[in-house]
C-alpha cells in the first residue's frame, strides 16, 4: 500500500471515530459515552481507538494539531519582512492547510466542547503547552535579527502578544468559516485574513489584491 493511500485511509477512519464519538456525547452527553460504546458505533477495536486518540477526552477535542514543518519554522525565522504577525499567522496555518476540515463535524466539536467544562480545561491546557513551543520559535527569529538578549523578557511579552493576537485571528477564521456557504474555503479565509493584518498595520509592502499601487 502506498503512503498516499495509506494516509487517506488512515484520515478516513480517523474521522469515523470522531463522528461517532461527537455524536454519541451530543445525544447522551459526554460523561455518559464510554469507550466502548464509540467502538462499537465506529466498528473498530479499542486497540484501534487508542492507537488515534489515546482517551475519551481525545477524540472530542481531536488530535493535537501538527506544528509547522522544519522548512516552515526555518523560513518564518529567517525572515527579513517587519510584520511579524501575519508571518507567524502564515507559518502556524501551513500545516492547518493540508486537508479541508469538515463544517458540520467542526461545529458539533464546538458545540460539545463549549458546554462541557471538562473539555474546555483540557482544550485550554493543550494550547498552553504549544504556546511555550511557540515562543520559543519567534525568540529564535529575534535572535537571529540581532536583538539584544538584554531585553529577553520584554520580548518574550512581544511573542506571547504575537501568538494571543493569531488565535484570535483563527477564532474569527473559524467564526467567519462556520458561518460561511457549504464548501467555502479555510484556504482563501485564511489568506484574505493576512491581507487584512497586512492592512491594518499599515504594511504597505503587502497591498490587497486588486489594489492600486
Amino acid at each position: 500500500m502506498n503512503g498516499g493511500l495509506r494516509e487517506r485511509k488512515r484520515a478516513a477512519t480517523q474521522e469515523t471515530i470522531e463522528r461517532a464519538a461527537i455524536s454519541l456525547a451530543l445525544e447522551h452527553g459526554f460523561e455518559n459515552v464510554t469507550v466502548d460504546m464509540i467502538c462499537e458505533a465506529s466498528m473498530v477495536s479499542q486497540r484501534t481507538f487508542f492507537n488515534y486518540f489515546g482517551s475519551k477526552e481525545g477524540v472530542i477535542i481531536g488530535g493535537t494539531p501538527a506544528m509547522p514543518s522544519n522548512d516552515h519554522i526555518d523560513a518564518f525565522t529567517r525572515a527579513t519582512g517587519s510584520n511579524l504577525l501575519a508571518d507567524f499567522l502564515t507559518m502556524i496555518t501551513s500545516s492547518l492547510l493540508e486537508r479541508e476540515p469538515d463544517a458540520a463535524l467542526f461545529k458539533d466539536r464546538r458545540t460539545l466542547i463549549m458546554r462541557t467544562p471538562e473539555l474546555l480545561i483540557r482544550e485550554t491546557a493543550r494550547m498552553s503547552e504549544s504556546e511555550d513551543q511557540f515562543v520559543a520559535i519567534i525568540m529564535t527569529r529575534y535572535e537571529i535579527q540581532g536583538l539584544s538578549p538584554a531585553n529577553q523578557p520584554e520580548l518574550e511579552d512581544e511573542a506571547r502578544m504575537v501568538i494571543a493576537l493569531t488565535a484570535g485571528v483563527l477564532r474569527y477564521v473559524r467564526h467567519r468559516w462556520a458561518s460561511s456557504q457549504p464548501g467555502a474555503s479555510t484556504r482563501d479565509l485564511l489568506s484574505n485574513s493576512i491581507e487584512l493584518i497586512h492592512r491594518i498595520t499599515n504594511d504597505h509592502s503587502q497591498q490587497p489584491k486588486g489594489t492600486a499601487h
